[in-house]
């Protein structure tokens, strides 16, 4: 039961709650673009930011930064390229199911 304590002290919060940590991993629309792109093929640094039309290189540096840091995504720092991980490779049915709602609603 949460109460007005547990709120409080952030017993909900994305520490906690798996449905919290999911959404701060990816609270923003450059995170899911990025993602996405990476579902379809590897890509480099230069192709991420030209796919992502008005991302400024700061914001993707720092995308991707957190997204190797939490293993969605790898660097092979020989070819420069941006791979999906197993584990991001998870993504794509939260992806799929988003495509899937923008195609009938939106």
């Amino acid at each position: 039961m949460v109460t007005l304590e547990s709120k409080k002290k952030g017993i909900h919060s994305a520490n906690i709650c798996p449905v919290a940590k999911v959404a701060d991993l990816l609270s923003d629309s450059w995170t899911m673009l990025i993602i996405r792109d990476l579902l379809i093929s590897q890509m480099r640094f230069c192709e991420l930011e030209t796919s992502l039309d008005g991302i400024s290189t700061r914001t993707l540096t720092l995308k991707l930064k957190k997204l190797v840091t939490e293993k969605v995504i790898s660097k092979d720092d020989a070819t420069h390229y941006y791979s999906i991980t197993k584990q991001g490779q998870n993504l794509a049915q939260i992806i799929d199911a988003m495509r899937g709602y923008g195609e009938k609603w939106m």
